[in-house]
């Protein structure tokens, strides 16, 4: 039996800073990792894919320089060379994270599966480790769901999407969430015909429909095609392609492509942690219980990330460090009222933070209403990057702002500015009589802020 002061399950963007920072306030650290260093977000999530990504809007800027009065010749993709390319960024922050780890002598790293034995025991391959302190970090993966035929076709996750060494002819896509529409952009930047299947009548089915449907437009224009409200019943292999059997109402209908992606939710990697052995209670999905300090029903035991269920993103599962680590030095610090912002790394991009109007109103919110198209905004006309608009959703009582969406260019970068203003807790006001410069896109807050009026 080894004895740490801490014990932390999976090196992610949670795990590793809180490994790192128990380890500089002198704790004994055992941090357990079975797969690649980083966790989702370096190895199969932002890192690879917003790599991923740079390559597609660099395949869009020449493919349609003309617009620009820049002309192009002889333009090709190489898929091998675009993913060699996100090999090598991914292998760099691995070794960074590697080398933060050899730094601290007070962290021992164990490349092995991690299992509970005991509320407080955890196994890491044949060894037993002990400690007073457990965090587990072990994040989620890809969920298939339950369609005829599907395990009989070779079909693609997020990850194995990432690996082609060749170009999909026609790539299906199920799913028209932050996955499917990610990688369906990118992948028809590239010169695949695309396809995305998607069983809600809109894309971003959680979204506010004005804000979805000038997406929507945007990705339509590019050559992307859409079957909405459609749910795939059946999935078959037919002379080396796929063809998919779905329902649109009483109707049903086949389409058939190359390849298909699936991207249609993930599930969290709870499943074989032995979590029973330490009586952890999680949900019928197999998320960890927490409270709002992220601490679970067994004391002494905390879940950060993805595993814990909520908001799936990165800098959220950073968040979850810091709280936690407040919460260790003394500080209550919880994950109530935090604004979260997150963005659809789409061109245009939609950056959103806190409610939509859709939740505002369910909510039950007498509400102000901003709401400009892209058209407005002299830096979009410059860079003649119009599509999208920008949304902000006040509460009528006390002017405060509840969220907003900014869909445009770099609109993840500039609804942060907004985020920052309600975690003040100042009014939407305060953004009227700012000054913005000249031309920039945050220039049309101005704009924005002066179309905000009461709506029914």
């Amino acid at each position: 039996m080894s004895k740490f002061d801490a014990i932390v399950i999976g090196s992610g963007q949670g795990g590793n800073p809180l490994a790192f920072w128990l380890a500089d306030k002198g704790y004994t650290v055992a941090l357990i990792e079975k797969a690649e260093l980083g966790g989702t977000c370096i190895n199969t999530g932002c890192t690879p894919t917003k790599t991923m990504v740079a390559s597609a809007q660099v395949a869009h800027y020449v493919r349609n320089s003309a617009a620009w009065g820049v002309h192009s010749s002889g333009m090709s993709v190489d898929l091998a060379e675009v993913v060699a390319r996100k090999n090598k960024v991914v292998s760099e922050w691995r070794e960074g994270i590697a080398s933060k780890i050899k730094a601290r002598s007070r962290v021992r790293l164990y490349r092995e599966h991690a299992r509970f034995t005991g509320p407080h025991r955890v196994s890491a391959g044949a060894e037993e480790l002990e400690a007073d302190k457990i965090f587990i970090n072990t994040g989620g993966r890809e969920a298939s769901p339950r369609i005829e035929g599907l395990e009989t076709v070779d079909y693609l996750s997020h990850v194995s999407i990432m690996q082609l060494q060749r170009m999909p002819e026609h790539l299906l896509v199920l799913g028209g969430s932050y996955i499917g529409l990610e990688f369906g952009q990118m992948f028809r930047r590239f010169g695949s015909r695309v396809t995305i299947i998607e069983h809600a009548g809109n894309i971003l089915p959680h979204e506010d429909t004005d804000v979805t449907d000038e997406l929507h437009k945007a990705l339509e224009a590019e050559g992307i095609e859409f079957m909405l409200g459609a749910s795939a019943n059946r999935v078959e292999k037919r002379d080396g392609n796929i063809v998919m059997t779905v329902a649109r109402g009483s109707h049903t209908a086949t389409i058939t492509g190359s390849d298909l992606l699936v991207a249609t939710g993930r599930r969290p990697n709870t499943d074989d942690l032995g979590l029973e052995a330490a009586g952890i209670e999680t949900d019928a999905h197999g998320f960890i219980h927490v409270n709002n300090r992220l601490e679970t029903n067994v004391a002494g035991v905390w879940a950060l990330g993805d595993v814990k269920g909520g908001p799936a993103f990165t800098h959220i599962s950073f968040n979850d460090y810091q709280i936690i680590a407040a919460n260790l030095e003394g500080n209550k610090l919880t994950t109530d009222h935090r604004p979260v912002p997150y963005a659809l790394f789409t061109s245009p991009e939609l950056g959103r933070v806190g409610m939509t109007e859709g939740q505002a109103r369910a909510a039950g919110h007498r509400l102000k209403i901003g709401k400009i198209p892209m058209t407005w905004i002299a830096r979009a006309v410059e860079r003649g990057e119009t599509a999208g608009l920008m949304k902000i959703i006040v509460d009528a009582d006390n002017d405060r702002i509840l969220g907003a969406a900014i869909l445009a260019t770099d609109g993840g970068e500039i609804v942060q500015i907004i985020g920052a203003v309600m975690i003040s807790g100042a009014p939407y006001t305060v953004m009227k009589g700012a000054v913005y410069i000249h031309p920039t896109f945050a220039e049309g807050f101005w704009w924005l802020m002066e179309d905000v009026k009461p709506v029914a």
